[in-house]
């Protein structure tokens, strides 16, 4: 198992990629040390003076007011982690957890936010020991943090609780002796660092960027095959037509689009067949998909910058002495970059399940009906084509956004709120959901191209169905077929085919920042 080592503040998108998929071990660089101490420091130095100040000596929310003596300090930590773990629904993965985690400990490190160190390297241990605390994905309104998905979190410092011990549900406290962790206690204002923060929306929406990624390649490759498939024309990718536009995604996307198809036998085949357009889902791809690749690029900036935030409260100023109260926990950012990406996404199968009709109507694609042989007794990809509609017209809904609503909280003290947490995992459901919608129009047109024979696709396109094949065989008559969309689903989501467009640099995938 290799070793990650967090530098804080320095994490990349291809960083956050790499810890999200791999199970590697955190390190935190050393170089952070002495901040955090002073940090820490600070808040001691503030009861030793016997000074009030909010999260360290006081209640929380609308119990700011309230101040609390020295001696029960520890006891409003813990009390504090215990009643915010009040999240419910299923689990975050395995993989968003780590990730989570190591996006609390880059915060945390940073130095403003008044934690010990061993509290810090006790998360990491966590996720070293593969002991991953079990966060129910609902509870959360993304302000003031993404309060009880991270007081889950914290409730295995404690010992409360249960978490994934490599790979069985046990009890927090008896994982912690299992792997020689010792609970902590925590000390003034520990609880509300580690509660304060945007860390589970954040990863999420991260989860979400990294699918969206993966479908977006995809699409771009099943884009092409549909074009030969249906014997499109090439001449709307001419790089003349966006450069008189001029958005950079449209250039870009239409440089890959006619790449991947140059050398295609089918493209010279109809050359003087004297159709004079395409329709606008084979036609005005690079429109569409530049578009998209515009939001990706730019919503991925934001969600890169979170990833590198402080953002919990107050914060600690230690060369000024100061600690400031503010709110940095609300998650606006992430909700916006969320819901920008969800609709974006949304966009990527609403054509893509155009692409797949247009395959399987005769009229339109001059191949046998529902491209199959034999048609009548067999019915082919009719029903899968109705999968993907049923799946883009969810998206529609799906792709509505979270960060329009808000209901106040706590006493009206948090009266609006982000819901960044929803809006990362809408993004999540409908990027697999847009997953499925490519699966089935890879297999179309996969199937498309190949009733084509003698004829050939391009070097590219051929790698493409190749990939196609090794989970699902060409279609020669009736036969299940939910698996065969399941088996390209897994490799769309699995980047199986990015290296095929690995010339667009997605943001994660990009081998330079």
């Amino acid at each position: 198992m290799s070793t990650f080592v967090i530098k804080p503040g320095q994490l990349s998108l291809q960083d956050c990629r790499y810890i999200y998929h791999n199970e590697v071990t955190l390190a935190l660089d050393e170089s952070c040390f002495n901040a955090v101490e002073l940090s820490a420091q600070a808040v001691q130095n503030v009861i030793d003076e016997k000074r009030t100040v909010y999260g360290i000596n006081t209640g929380f929310g609308l119990l700011a007011s309230t101040s609390i003596p020295d001696e029960k300090l520890q006891l409003l930590q813990e009390s504090l982690v215990l009643s915010h773990a009040a999240g419910i629904g299923k689990a975050l993965d395995n993989n968003t957890v780590r990730l989570l985690v190591a996006l609390k400990v880059n915060s945390l490190s940073q130095g403003f936010s008044g934690i010990r160190l061993n509290v810090i390297q006790t998360l990491l241990e966590l996720i070293n020991q593969q002991v991953y605390p079990l966060i129910p994905e609902k509870g959360s309104v993304g302000a003031s943090g993404d309060l009880a998905p991270l007081a889950h979190m914290s409730c295995a410092l404690i010992g409360v609780g249960e978490v994934n011990y490599r790979g069985e549900v046990v009890n927090a406290e008896q994982a912690l002796k299992s792997v020689n962790i010792e609970k902590l206690s925590l000390a003034a204002k520990e609880g509300l660092a580690l509660l304060n923060g945007t860390q589970a929306s954040t990863a999420i929406a991260l989860r979400g960027l990294f699918q969206a990624e993966n479908c977006f390649s995809s699409a771009m490759v099943a884009g092409c095959l549909s074009v030969d498939a249906a014997l499109g024309s090439i001449a709307p990718f001419d790089a003349r037509i966006h450069q008189a536009r001029g958005h950079a995604g449209q250039i870009d996307t239409a440089v890959v689009y006619k790449e991947f198809m140059q050398g295609s036998q089918l493209l010279d085949s109809h050359a003087d067949c004297g159709k004079v357009q395409d329709p606008y889902s084979l036609r005005c791809q690079p429109q569409v998909m530049g578009a998209v690749l515009d939001q990706l690029r730019f919503q991925a900036s934001i969600l890169l910058t979170e990833a590198n935030a402080v953002s919990d409260n107050p914060l600690v100023f230690t060369q000024e002495g100061d600690i400031i109260s503010g709110g940095n926990f609300h998650a606006e950012p992430v909700a916006l970059a969320a819901d920008g990406l969800a609709i974006a996404a949304a966009e990527i199968g609403a054509i893509s399940e155009r692409r797949t009709a247009l395959l399987l109507d005769k009229h339109l694609s001059q191949l046998p009906p529902f491209l199959v042989n034999d048609s009548g007794v067999n019915s082919g990809f009719m029903i899968a084509q109705v999968t993907a509609a049923a799946l883009a017209s969810e998206n529609k809904t799906l792709a509505h956004p979270a960060s329009v609503d808000s209901l106040p909280t706590s006493a009206n003290q948090e009266d609006h709120v982000s819901m960044a947490t929803f809006a990362a995992r809408k993004l999540v459901e409908l990027t697999d959901n847009l997953a499925g919608v490519l699966s089935v129009e890879m297999l179309c047109a996969a199937q498309g191209v190949e009733l084509r024979a003698p004829l050939k696709t391009s070097t590219k396109g051929l790698k493409a169905i190749k990939i196609i094949r090794t989970k699902a065989a060409f279609y020669e008559k009736d036969r299940y077929m939910a698996s065969d969309i399941e088996g390209i689903k897994s490799l769309i989501l699995d980047g199986s085919f990015n290296e095929l467009v690995e010339q667009l640099s997605l943001p994660s995938l990009a081998t330079t920042q």
